[in-house]
């Protein structure tokens, strides 16, 4: 569906003004939300998700929009892949009863609906087309076997399965969950809105807080670094992992979301939001999303497996060498100058430290884009 369609989506839900995370939710809707069903973890992006009127999440002229529901922190991940087994379930249940009613509807009709691809937007908006064709027939027939497909006849289009919440869900609490919904193999999308601490319970540091900064339960600067996410989920191999920020590089952030929806298996978004708790003037958080990548503190990728199957690198790294050094980037920010105003040596060592944890990493990714495809492991599930 194209982004003018969407003509209801909010521009003002009710989250802190400037915030990071809702231009994530807005793209999403704009893109998948008529047939998405989502899974929202507790925090922000649930309180001003359900936050009606005013919420990114919205339907389009045709009255199409994501189903949506809320679930815990510690059972989030669980929620969205009980969402996909039973659209599965449905599905398979949808195709059962159109093959039974093949002598009335004649091969054309339900072959045509059986074998159409379903992977691309073009080919999604055609299914439809014929799904709708199907309904209109049905509703010109009787008898039990037509009310049962009728009842599931909508779960023909292939549902489009999302779970969302911020990084003390992702890196913490449903961290497990998280790896156990990619591990499963199944074609769920993860969507971790990552603001590098707790925002809705006021700031506390979480496993995504990077090194030397300061937050509730590291107020002398958090002295171990980030978690990778990324990298752990890129291990199992057939799982599409993305690191995008909106403010650098908005048609990456596009790519990513496109590609991970059109894989057959788990994806993981990991999408930059600058927040309030940064210390920023959020009327400038996506010049800070720009500095964040041109620091290497977040280095734009992406991991797909497909390419993998094609015998190409699937490790796409999207964002230059750094080009300016990380203090630059901390020095925008109070959560890192809070430290540096009452404790300058430890600053001054945690931000080094920093430095060199950038470095590192940037030589890691830049040796892994180079790779040859049989250094990266196979998808085993094909």
């Amino acid at each position: 569906m194209a982004p003018s369609s969407w003509s209801r989506c909010s521009s003002s839900p009710g989250a802190c003004s400037g915030c990071g995370e809702t231009p994530y939710l807005k793209l999403f809707t704009q893109l998948f939300g008529g047939r998405a069903t989502v899974a929202n973890a507790t925090g922000c992006s649930s309180i001003y998700g359900g936050n009606l009127p005013t919420t990114p999440w919205s339907s389009n002229k045709y009255g199409r929009g994501p189903a949506w529901s809320n679930s815990l922190f510690e059972d989030n991940a669980e929620f969205g892949l009980g969402l996909r087994l039973a659209a599965d379930l449905h599905t398979a249940t949808a195709r059962r009863r159109l093959e039974a009613l093949r002598p009335e509807l004649g091969d054309a009709t339900v072959d045509a609906i059986l074998q159409a691809p379903q992977q691309y937007e073009s080919e999604l908006s055609q299914q439809r087309a014929r799904v709708d064709a199907l309904k209109a027939l049905l509703d010109t027939m009787t008898g039990p076997l037509v009310e049962d497909l009728r009842s599931v006849a909508d779960h023909l289009l292939r549902r489009s399965v999302w779970i969302v919440g911020g990084d003390g869900w992702a890196y913490d609490i449903g961290s497990a969950g998280v790896d156990h919904v990619l591990a499963s193999g199944r074609n769920v999308n993860i969507l971790v809105l990552d603001t590098e601490v707790y925002s809705n319970t006021g700031g506390q540091a979480s496993k995504s807080t990077p090194l030397g900064a300061v937050a509730k339960f590291a107020a002398s600067g958090k002295v171990t670094g980030k978690k990778d996410v990324a990298m752990q989920a890129i291990a199992y191999g057939n799982v599409y992992v993305a690191r995008v920020a909106m403010g650098a590089d908005p048609q990456q952030t596009l790519t990513a979301f496109r590609e991970a929806e059109a894989y057959d298996g788990p994806s993981l978004i990991l999408a930059y939001s600058h927040c309030i708790a940064h210390g920023i003037d959020m009327s400038k958080g996506l010049d800070q999303q720009y500095a964040a990548v041109n620091s290497g503190h977040w280095p734009l990728m992406r991991y797909n497996p497909v390419r993998r199957m094609a015998d190409h690198n699937p490790f796409l790294l999207d964002s230059p060498r750094p080009r300016i050094p990380l203090r630059d980037y901390r020095a925008k920010e109070l959560r890192f100058r809070m430290l540096m105003n009452s404790d300058p040596e430890t600053a001054e060592r945690l931000l080094s430290y920093g430095q060199e944890a950038v470095n590192r990493r940037w030589a890691e990714y830049e040796e892994m884009a180079m790779r040859g495809a049989e250094r990266f492991a196979a998808d085993a599930r094909k």
